[in-house]
């Protein structure tokens, strides 16, 4: 029974590691997108790791795909035992 709860406890761990890393990527995605399209000021990628390290993750991948498009990777700064939790996003204009 402890062997089934600390598995349950491991899984649901990762889990929250892992919707923290998607919404630190979500949100360094969408500000670098904003930069890129110049309603914010500064570079995207630095904005983009600024954001991500305001949400407890580093930037681990930037790129500027064109026409205000930008794609991210994270790689949230706290780990857990089953390894460190990474999020990916893509952001730019609306349609």
């Amino acid at each position: 029974m402890i062997t089934l709860l600390a598995a349950a406890l491991l899984l649901t761990q990762a889990g929250v590691h892992a919707q923290r890393a998607a919404a630190a990527a979500d949100l360094a995605a969408l500000a670098a997108a904003d930069a890129a399209r110049g309603l914010k000021p500064g570079d995207p990628c630095t904005v983009a790791a600024e954001t991500a390290l305001q949400n407890n993750a580093s930037l681990t991948s930037c790129l500027l795909v064109g026409g205000g498009i930008v794609e991210v990777r994270t790689r949230l700064l706290q780990e857990s035992y089953l390894g460190s939790a990474t999020g990916r996003s893509r952001a730019g204009p609306p349609p």
